[in-house]
């Protein structure tokens, strides 16, 4: 969608609750610059409609079953690059909004946007620009002035680590669970396993507990209080 051409954006709504998916749709149904072309109760089936419909912009919701909206979210960008992605949701917090960014998301507005937030979103991410909320943008840029947590010394991988196998060792002296990892790292569990089982070879590790011990004694994680 242009402003110039008045074309109006080819919309693919996705949301698992019906009650919610169908009252975007309606109200999008309302607003000139809009076209719902499709609606969608999963991240699979948001990947489908793209493949099947190739619209300009998914309006994607994140906690969803079988596929989530992060997952659909990488999907779509890395399949289907001519489609956008403006995620709605109900959560605002840094382990919704941080993935949600790095998955390939050009907007970020929660359900309490309204209408004509929407579109302003939708027609950002259309001219190459984000379509972020105001309050996600403080928060962003609240994030970016915070002292990194636990931020680390730059040091080289000890043990013949590659940059994925430090990167897992981390996670796992920060306490985070496979399944945890998998999602912050935007991959399979079985990945995350093989990635700590070469990791654990490599260094000579036999559990998570000499893992963290060993993060720790190589420099790669500090405590908190420093």
């Amino acid at each position: 969608m242009t402003e110039e051409s008045g074309t109006p954006a080819r919309v693919v709504v996705a949301d698992d609750q019906t009650v919610v998916r169908e009252g975007i749709v309606m109200l999008l149904g309302l607003l000139p610059g809009v076209e719902v072309v499709g609606a969608a109760g999963d991240g699979e089936e948001a990947v489908k409609l793209v493949a099947e419909l190739a619209p300009d912009v998914v309006l994607m919701d994140l906690r969803m079953p079988r596929c989530d909206g992060v997952e659909a979210t990488r999907r779509i960008r890395s399949e289907y690059p001519g489609t956008q992605v403006v995620v709605l949701t109900t959560f605002a917090d840094d382990d919704s909004l941080f993935p949600a960014l790095r998955a390939g998301a050009r907007g970020y507005l929660t359900k309490d946007a309204g209408g004509e937030e929407i579109v302003r979103a939708v027609r950002s991410v259309l001219c190459g620009d984000a379509g972020l909320s105001p309050s996600i943008q403080r928060r962003l840029l609240e994030r970016l002035s915070e002292p990194e947590r636990g931020a680390r010394p730059a040091t080289q991988a000890p043990d013949g680590l590659t940059a994925r196998e430090t990167e897992v060792l981390v996670l796992i002296a920060e306490g985070l669970t496979n399944q945890e990892i998998a999602r912050r790292l935007h991959v399979s569990t079985a990945t995350v396993k093989t990635h700590i089982n070469n990791l654990f070879a490599k260094a000579g590790l036999k559990d998570r507990a000499q893992a963290v011990r060993y993060a720790y004694a190589k420099g790669l994680v500090r405590p908190p209080s420093q």
